[in-house]
């Protein structure tokens, strides 16, 4: 029997890494998973937005994980912006709540807080 890992969050990014976020997904665009991937229809304002949830088999958080980690070490399009940010909630099924946070150019792996537990139901 499968074990499912329920993932949600969200990035950081500017304009310029938004495009290289796209890209990053279409490289690695399974026709499946892939559809969690969302963004706002018409971007505005400085910071753009990435949004992934779904329902995914243990065994393809690491696909999910290898687009964050490239997605994480994107460059700022300029001084005034910054590195590529985000929070991560993942609920597997038998080890409970991990939280991803995507700062520093890095995925930061914690255990979910209690304060979280209510998002631990599949």
């Amino acid at each position: 029997m499968a074990v499912y890992v329920s993932v949600r969050g969200w990035l950081e990014c500017d304009r310029a890494q938004l495009f290289a976020v796209k890209e990053i997904i279409a490289t690695h665009s399974d026709d499946h998973y892939s559809g969690g991937w969302g963004f706002p229809k018409h971007p505005f304002n400085w910071t753009s937005y990435v949004f992934y949830g779904g329902d995914i088999q243990e065994g393809d958080v690491s696909w999910l994980r290898e687009q964050l980690v490239e997605m994480a070490t994107l460059p700022p399009s300029d001084e005034e912006d910054s590195d590529v940010q985000g929070l991560f909630m993942l609920t597997h099924e038998i080890e409970g709540l991990i939280e991803w946070q995507i700062h520093d150019g890095h995925i930061h792996v914690l255990p979910g807080e209690e304060r979280h537990q209510y998002l631990g139901s599949l």
